[in-house]
């Protein structure tokens, strides 16, 4: 089966800056020491009036095909990893595909919540490998959780923005390329964190809206361990398939939503924080989107070097999570 590599990457993020002093005044106290010491948020970015995740998307996904110098109509796949979608039906993806012109691609959504992009590039690279027809994907997360925040409740709404990064997958005849992925569920933690009004199981009524329970809700508390136990599990799992030690990875991409979680997985390996990569500085945690940010934005400093191990490990509502190990 071919390899899939990546060959370009591409991050958008609204021009609307939200700094967390906007909350202090909001709330009327200092949310700014917290999000600054304990979440590494400093301001973050809101689809301004009129955008839709869509746009973020669109935006996104052609930055990385300049970067992987192709045009749109080289694209033979569109894959949007969001929970945040335009629309119940159609897919986001299709609307992508039409923003940016990738004439004759396919095109679909994944909803793994904060795992969905690696899950989507995990999807992608299994097309390259299986289908030669199938020559550039482009993978896209999106995320635009500004419009479901709940702003009575300041634990939730001061984390979350939204913002896009994309990457776009080849077949690899080097070496390089994803070596290999983990997905998995616990579904029976579906119903602690997530958008539960607009679907089929509850359909949006007036009463629901007026109440705002159309909006992101945190019902019950994960396990405190829940995080650690998942990514030190799985960066072994990877390590021993791939016959290297979690030293040897020269870059860490985590889910991103707890910076105090990544130091407590690098240190429990002894590995230095310089390996990893962070976004939510300047752009809040953006879910879906928040891996492919950080990839794009270290691609773009010089950050990931031809012949590097990367280790992306995700994980989010449902409960989902997917990881991939690739050489840069």
């Amino acid at each position: 089966m071919r390899k899939a590599k990546i060959i370009g990457t591409g991050l958008y993020a609204p021009k609307r800056v939200i700094p967390n002093a906007y909350f202090n005044d909001l709330y009327q106290q200092d949310v700014d020491a917290f999000l600054r010491e304990n979440r590494n948020i400093f301001e973050r970015r809101y689809m301004t009036e009129g955008q839709t995740t869509s746009d973020l998307a669109a935006e996104a996904g052609l930055r990385a095909i300049e970067n992987a110098g192709l045009q749109p109509q080289d694209i033979q796949l569109v894959v949007v990893a969001t929970d945040t979608p335009d629309f119940l039906s159609p897919s986001t993806a299709a609307i992508v595909q039409h923003k940016i012109g990738a004439t004759g691609a396919g095109s679909f959504d994944v909803n793994t919540a904060c795992a969905g992009f690696a899950t989507a590039l995990d999807i992608g690279s299994k097309y390259i490998g299986a289908d030669p027809h199938y020559q550039y994907v482009l993978v896209i997360g999106a995320y635009g959780m500004s419009r479901f925040l709940d702003f009575r409740d300041r634990n939730v709404s001061t984390l979350f923005a939204d913002g896009a990064g994309a990457a776009v997958l080849m077949p690899s005849n080097d070496g390089s390329g994803i070596r290999a992925s983990r997905l998995w569920s616990d579904g029976q933690y579906n119903d602690y964190m997530g958008l539960y009004v607009g679907g089929a199981a509850m359909p949006p009524t007036e009463a629901l809206i007026h109440e705002q329970q159309h909006l992101l809700q945190f019902r019950k508390k994960f396990p405190k361990t829940f995080n650690f136990d998942l990514w030190t599990g799985v960066i072994q799992e990877l390590c021993i398939e791939l016959d290297i030690v979690p030293q040897e990875v020269d870059r860490y991409f985590f889910t991103q939503i707890n910076i105090l979680t990544i130091r407590e997985v690098l240190g429990h390996f002894e590995i230095p924080e310089t390996k990893t990569h962070y976004i939510m500085d300047r752009y809040g945690y953006t879910g879906s989107a928040a891996i492919p940010m950080a990839l794009a934005d270290a691609n773009e400093v010089g950050k990931l070097r031809r012949g590097d191990w990367v280790f992306i490990i995700t994980s989010g509502g449902g409960a989902a999570m997917a990881a991939l190990a690739l050489r840069w």
